[in-house]
């Protein structure tokens, strides 16, 4: 932040300002003044990765039960919509009224204000200790395995397998599927990783120095690889929720674009602001569920509202959300057609962009309910050697989700004509179909997986 600040505010680190219909070629940013800009941007990304669901990890291991878990997950995400409606609003009208400057040097305060909060607050965190790289405990499991392909752990007994070094094999020996009252589902995968905890002649010299072993690992290993796969498939499910939800931001800002954005006489609310209308219905709903939705629903029922189910009533209400888009655009267009629009490029349509509202304020509540869900779903899921990585996931899903709505928004220009220029001459409301038909398609997928998947604590939604 102190870079991007330093860039708008000293002239030789932009190029000369050009004026506006002017003639002369305007001068192109030089290779210093471009090397700059990325290495901010590229600084920028690297400490947004490393705060934003890391914090959420952090925060979430100072409380032992799952319940206070789920508060704190709705907490943290309702500061950080909060935070973003303010971005979107004050910060942006500073930087365009004022300059760009005063705005990026508001952000670098704020974030040395947070960085002291955090500092001051050090003394009375709970650490959680490292314990080596899970990501090589992963694979070492896997070469283990691959190692001793050739054997079966079918008729295998608790004393065959490696717990730990120096502790006894009391525990539980590895789950033979993964899941025992329903279908089994993929024995042989199950089998060929138990095998990776196999102990046999030629590997018994490894057990007192197990940390350097690549065929050897612990049972604990292999279940935390198996409660890895376990959880994938319900992951997945986030990415094309996420493809959607690209799909209808960047669509929603080119409806605005068209449509009259005055708020009163002499205020025009700019085209990509009229996002703040998401941001500040996810903030609302998160509020109002961690206050009384999950409380009623458990005074009703007796029963916590699991992750799960939380993630699937966000899917649903996003179905109605693009629906209602679909609904909405229909009617934009009877206006664009009702007022012979269609042949007139850059003209707007006499239709209030409040209409938007409707749509983006149900995307907004079904963020309410799936983003922390599948926050909270990760967290309590993924295996503790993996805990502090599980929330990141989230991040990289909706990361995948947005690569892939380019992609799509893409294919639909290359193969339709949904998708002109001029939006008063295509079939937005064609592509908001399609939307909710890969969103159904896609909660399909989610119930499938939900159906077949347990959670490792039984008190979940007790």
């Amino acid at each position: 932040m102190i870079m991007l600040t330093i860039i708008a505010t000293i002239p030789s680190l932009m190029p000369s300002p050009c004026s506006i219909g002017s003639l002369i070629t305007c001068q192109a940013p030089s290779k210093f003044q471009y090397s700059v800009l990325y290495a901010a941007l590229s600084l920028a990304s690297l400490g947004l990765g490393g705060t934003r669901f890391t914090i959420a990890t952090m925060g979430a291991e100072q409380f032992n039960d799952l319940n206070d878990q789920g508060i704190f997950f709705n907490w943290y995400f309702l500061a950080l919509y909060v935070a973003n409606i303010f971005s979107f609003t004050a910060i942006i009208y500073i930087q365009d009224n004022v300059g760009w400057g005063l705005g990026f040097g508001i952000c670098c305060i704020a974030n040395g204000v947070g960085l002291v909060v955090f500092l001051l607050g050090k003394r009375f965190y709970k650490k959680v200790k490292p314990k080596g790289s899970p990501f090589l405990s992963i694979a070492r499991v896997l070469v283990a395995a691959i190692w001793k392909r050739k054997m079966s752990s079918a008729n295998s007994t608790e004393n065959d397998y490696y717990y730990e070094a120096g502790v006894l094999a009391d525990s539980a020996p590895p789950t033979k599927s993964f899941r025992s009252d329903k279908i089994i589902l993929n024995y042989q995968l199950i089998n060929f990783l138990n095998c990776a905890a196999l102990k046999i002649e030629q590997v018994k010299q490894f057990e007192g120095s197990h940390g350097n072993s690549w065929t050897l690992c612990t049972v604990r290993e292999v279940e935390d690889l198996k409660a890895l796969i376990k959880i994938m498939p319900l992951w997945s499910t986030g990415i094309f929720l996420s493809t959607p939800i690209g799909i209808f931001s960047s669509l929603t800002v080119l409806q605005a674009l068209t449509m009259d954005r005055h708020l009163g006489p002499h205020f025009k609310i700019p085209a990509a602001s009229i996002i703040v209308f998401n941001l500040l219905a996810t903030a609302i709903s998160i509020f109002i569920i961690d206050r009384f939705i999950l409380r009623k629903y458990k005074n009703l029922t007796g029963r916590t509202l699991t992750p799960i189910k939380q993630i699937g009533t966000g899917h649903i209400i996003n179905i109605i959300a693009l629906i209602a888009s679909a609904l909405i655009e229909r009617k934009r267009l009877g206006v664009v057609r009702a007022h012979s629009l269609m042949n007139q490029p850059g003209s707007v349509v006499p239709m209030s962009a409040f209409w938007l509202v409707a749509q983006l304020s149900l995307i907004g509540i079904a963020e309410g309910f799936h983003f922390p869900g599948q926050v909270s779903l990760c967290y309590q899921e993924f295996p503790k050697s993996l805990r502090s990585t599980s929330t990141a996931m989230i991040s990289l899903l909706i990361g995948i989700g947005y690569y892939l709505s380019t992609a799509v928004t893409d294919l639909v220009d290359r193969t339709t004509n949904w998708l002109p220029d001029d939006i008063n001459q295509g079939r937005l409301d064609n592509v908001f179909w399609m939307l909710v038909v890969i969103c159904v398609v896609n909660f399909g997928y989610f119930i499938t997986c939900a159906k077949f998947f347990v959670y490792q604590n039984q008190n979940v939604g007790k």
